[in-house]
């Protein structure tokens, strides 16, 4: 497990990301208009060849070794030919690697493309080049003239009722979260001390990567995993073998009806961004009603900032205007929730990654 201090300091990291915005926007004003446009339109075939080698498992076939193209086609029961189209495309984007004989080998970019890689982002992007996701992308322009989301038109319900009853699709996108959930936890642990809290209840929290990791590293915090029942059914077992059994319970419920009490601090992370303000406001109201007066709501997820540039929040908030109910919001957006559901916003702690941590304690 890496360490948290690997984490480069924040304002090293700002600095680099105005760099390179910086590069990337002197390359968009360096060639004509229409060319810049339909290079980042190209993206999109990108996109789904990176989405097609996780599908196919190209990653965990050169796990052992480096693979000529035959060799490597056979192994995945694919056509020669097509797998070396995808891969050159894969390759001039430093995707994989070819050697000097011709074969196929891995490097820093495609090892997170291996299923059992310490951070491994094989089902994520499975899930968002899977048809179901693409399918709902296609209807954006109709998202965009109704503000509502597309998969209740397509699906005949809501996202979470869709893949709670079709769980091919519902536990590809569990391992994706658990991807992005993974993806956070450094980040995360190096920007905010979780430890100094003696209960921690994770709602939501799906495989529990965040608690799991917490107690890990803090021998004195005890935690609470609460999701609904057919997320978290295989977690005991797991939490026995990592022996946390004794430290860190599972409970089973729906966070718009009530959640566990007894917690001093309660974490909500990825929820809120989910749902409409009028949902989150509800989860808010449930989540005060089970804590203590002295007790600490944290809700990590983005915050969108005030500047112009790329930022990740802003993809996502178009992921939720396709698929949920939800939006990424600003802090003043969050502030003005918050107060709502019962909570005055007392601290947001930035991290390496898109994530904050946004404090707030209960209305007196």
């Amino acid at each position: 497990m890496a360490s948290a201090s690997k984490v480069p300091p924040l304002p090293l990291l700002r600095g680099l990301e105005l760099f390179r915005n910086g590069l990337a926007k002197l390359h968009r004003r360096t060639v004509p208009g229409h060319i810049a446009l339909l290079e980042l339109h190209m993206t999109g075939y990108l996109s789904q060849a990176i989405g097609a080698a996780a599908e196919l498992g190209i990653a965990d076939a050169l796990a052992e070794r480096p693979r000529q193209p035959q060799d490597l086609a056979k192994a995945l029961g694919v056509d020669e030919d097509a797998l070396r189209r995808l891969m050159r495309l894969l390759l001039s984007f430093d995707i994989f690697t070819q050697r000097g004989d011709g074969s196929y080998a891995l490097n820093g970019l495609s090892k997170s493309l291996r299923s059992d890689a310490p951070v491994t982002l094989r089902d994520l992007f499975r899930f968002f080049g899977s048809e179901y996701h693409r399918n709902h992308w296609t209807h954006l322009p109709e998202a965009v003239r109704t503000g509502q989301p597309v998969g209740p038109m397509l699906d005949g319900k809501s996202f979470f009722e869709y893949t709670a009853e079709h769980r091919d699709i519902g536990e590809l996108f569990d391992r994706a979260m658990t991807s992005v959930s993974t993806l956070a936890v450094e980040p995360l642990l190096a920007a905010y001390d979780f430890g100094r809290f003696g209960t921690l209840v994770d709602l939501g929290a799906g495989h529990g990567s965040l608690l799991i990791d917490i107690l890990q590293r803090s021998q004195a915090t005890r935690g609470i995993i609460f999701d609904l029942p057919e997320v978290v059914e295989e977690l005991p077992a797991q939490l026995a073998s990592l022996g946390l059994a004794d430290r860190l319970t599972v409970e089973t419920g729906s966070f718009f009806e009530s959640v566990p009490k007894g917690g001093d601090a309660y974490i909500l992370k990825h929820i809120i961004h989910d749902w409409s303000d009028a949902e989150a406001e509800r989860i808010l109201r449930t989540t005060r009603a089970a804590m203590e007066p002295d007790a600490t709501l944290l809700i990590i997820d983005i915050v969108l900032p005030k500047h112009r540039r790329p930022h990740a929040g802003k993809f996502i908030d178009i992921e939720m205007l396709v698929n949920n109910t939800g939006r990424e919001r600003t802090q003043v957006d969050l502030g003005n929730l918050l107060a709502r559901g019962g909570f005055t916003l007392t601290k947001v702690t930035q991290t390496a990654a898109p994530d904050c941590v946004v404090e707030a304690r209960p209305m007196r």
